[in-house]
């Protein structure tokens, strides 16, 4: 476990976000941290999205460790509350925490002469770039799946299993899991089409492979990209970021908390 010294805050823009930055500069220098771009620890401040903003900034570094401050709704993604900033900086600073890896999903657009790459923390989102029926051809492994019809086609990491996933029916998938899962959004079912209507988990080993004639509106973790004639989109689970715990952290708990009580 190694000793972490150097920090570096990611806040969002907001007042009660910009307070806690305040409160959380004094407290790091009461337990001798040092705040740097130099840094062991990211600390998202806001909600969900700053932690997702975080980790991009960050260009998705494996070297270093990243944990939030949740200042928004669910912060599913942010592990400590505002009161209890102190108590965590001294068992961070006790070196009383745990590492969990995450899989990273790596996302390649096939143009005519170049190839576009995206890393998505939370998912991918195909929608026909009108918001008309997206017919995709599935292929998993280059071993066909499904031609797809419908409204839209999600495919999310573990981690985002519990974000745009969840409001589609998919399932929540354990991080240590690192699957990508299908989950189709408005899938048609009729005598010209037939769809799966559920969600499909696969294992990280594995690369899904979309085909398609539409012009396609393509969401990486709620950022647009609109593309016309591609050839094909690869998208597969490829490397790992570092989250870190206290070691009181349970992910069973954590469900528990954020949509059962």
């Amino acid at each position: 476990m190694r000793k972490i010294k150097k920090v570096k805050l990611f806040p969002n823009n907001n007042i009660s976000s910009l307070k806690i930055v305040n409160e959380l500069k004094n407290s790091l220098k009461k337990y001798d941290f040092e705040l740097s771009d130099d840094f062991d620890l990211a600390i998202a401040i806001g909600g969900d999205g700053s932690f997702l903003r975080m980790v991009k900034e960050c260009n998705f570094n494996k070297n270093v460790y990243y944990i939030g401050i949740n200042t928004g709704t669910l912060g599913f993604a942010q592990e400590i509350y505002p009161n209890e900033i102190d108590e965590f900086l001294n068992k961070l600073n006790k070196s009383q925490y745990k590492i969990e890896e995450i899989g990273i999903q790596e996302t390649k657009v096939y143009l005519d002469d170049t190839v576009d790459y995206y890393n998505s923390l939370n998912e991918i989102v195909v929608r026909e770039e009108n918001l008309n029926t997206l017919k995709l051809d599935i292929s998993i492994d280059n071993t066909k799946l499904e031609n797809f019809a419908g409204d839209g086609i999600l495919i999310s990491t573990s981690f985002g299993s519990t974000a745009y996933n969840l409001s589609f029916g998919g399932s929540i998938i354990y991080n240590e899991l690192h699957t990508l899962q299908i989950t189709p959004i408005a899938p048609l079912n009729s005598k010209s089409y037939r769809s799966l209507v559920n969600s499909l988990v696969i294992s990280k080993s594995r690369i899904i492979t979309l085909k398609t004639n539409n012009s396609i509106i393509l969401t990486i973790d709620g950022e647009n990209h609109i593309y016309d004639n591609i050839k094909k989109v690869e998208t597969s689970v490829n490397g790992e970021i570092k989250l870190l715990h206290l070691e009181e952290y349970d992910y069973t708990k954590k469900i528990n908390e954020k949509f059962i009580k």
